[in-house]
């Protein structure tokens, strides 16, 4: 793709209800992106949804859409247990990938997908939108300046109501639970500020069914020596968290919201230079993450939340599932 004129052209893979605020709100923002394809399960489904987001062509199936020459890019919303499948065709057929976290059924799956990108020149993406943030690269910058001294400990926690059993959420078959769905955010915030891949040191999982989390709380040892702990829930006493917290030995900050920014947010830091609350502005995590997509795929930018990245994540999900004794989950 060259041209100062060019435009990033993105079909989606499923009539999701994330898409309207992860992808097509931010492309209608960014000249270089435009959403261009859908495709679903029901055609019907997918009809309405390009009649009412605005889309140009509909495709009878999601082969139809990746086959798609005048395509560049797939975004793929799909339930968890398809991701790394649908990723793979799409990369099969010269597509880049925007792909919904989690990235994977599980670790071995996550190998897989990243051992045919790394044979491709496509663009992998997973979308960890908080990664790309400027609060999320201040919390980093912070803690690589060395204000808060040596690292002791970092938290994260996500915990958001899904009352309906029924949810897909729930679903086993689907890859879903609640470590799976909300979690896989702490475990990275935990990543990506702790500086490392942790070790599962201890988890206790509070379950819907049988091999279905609906909360998951887990104590962690990075290689560096400290600790970490994340919460996360689905359905519990916890209905609404959204915060992480690094300390050091010479100061911490915490985070309300890092998640998604631009609803509500504070980051606050007390360390020997005094305290401060520091704000950002207003756009959507969402919006960064897709300028950071399409920064890659038209001027070849760096991508922060690579598929070795997911590897890293997967493989703590996997063990705290093995902690608490719930079977790994597995691709369709």
């Amino acid at each position: 793709m060259s041209g100062p004129d060019r435009q990033l052209r993105i079909g989606v893979i499923g009539a999701a209800r994330i898409t309207p605020d992860s992808l097509i709100k931010p492309a209608a923002a960014n000249a270089e992106v435009v959403v261009s394809a859908v495709a679903a399960r029901d055609p019907d489904r997918a009809r309405a949804f390009a009649a009412k987001h605005g889309i140009a062509r509909v495709h009878d199936s999601y082969d139809a859409l990746i086959a798609d020459p005048d395509i560049d890019a797939v975004y793929i919303p799909l339930p968890n247990n398809l991701h790394g499948r649908w990723t793979l065709a799409a990369v099969a057929a010269g597509k880049h990938v925007l792909c919904e976290k989690p990235f994977t059924a599980n670790a071995d799956q996550a190998r897989e997908v990243a051992a045919v990108t790394a044979r491709s020149d496509r663009v992998v993406m997973e979308a960890f939108h908080y990664r790309y943030h400027p609060m999320t690269l201040r919390i980093e910058e912070i803690i690589a300046s060395g204000e808060l001294g040596t690292l002791q400990r970092v938290e994260a926690a996500l915990s958001f109501p899904v009352p309906k059993s029924s949810d897909i959420r729930f679903q086993y078959p689907l890859a879903g639970g609640a470590l799976m769905d909300a979690g896989c955010y702490p475990i990275h915030m935990l990543r990506t500020f702790g500086g490392g891949t942790p070790e599962v040191v201890a988890a206790q999982a509070k379950l819907r069914g049988p091999s279905i989390d609906r909360a998951m709380t887990a104590q962690l040892r990075f290689p560096a020596g400290h600790t970490g702990a994340i919460s996360c829930s689905l359905w519990s006493s916890s209905l609404l968290k959204v915060s992480a917290r690094v300390i050091g030995d010479r100061g911490e900050l915490r985070a309300f919201n890092p998640l998604m920014p631009q609803y509500f947010h504070r980051l606050k830091v007390q360390s020997q230079q005094g305290k401060r609350v520091e704000r950002f502005d207003h756009k959507a995590s969402y919006a960064y993450q897709l300028d950071a997509f399409a920064d890659s795929v038209l001027r070849g930018a760096p991508v922060r939340t690579t598929p070795a990245d997911a590897i890293e994540n997967m493989t703590v999900i996997d063990a705290i599932y093995r902690v608490v004794g719930l079977p790994l989950r597995q691709p369709s």
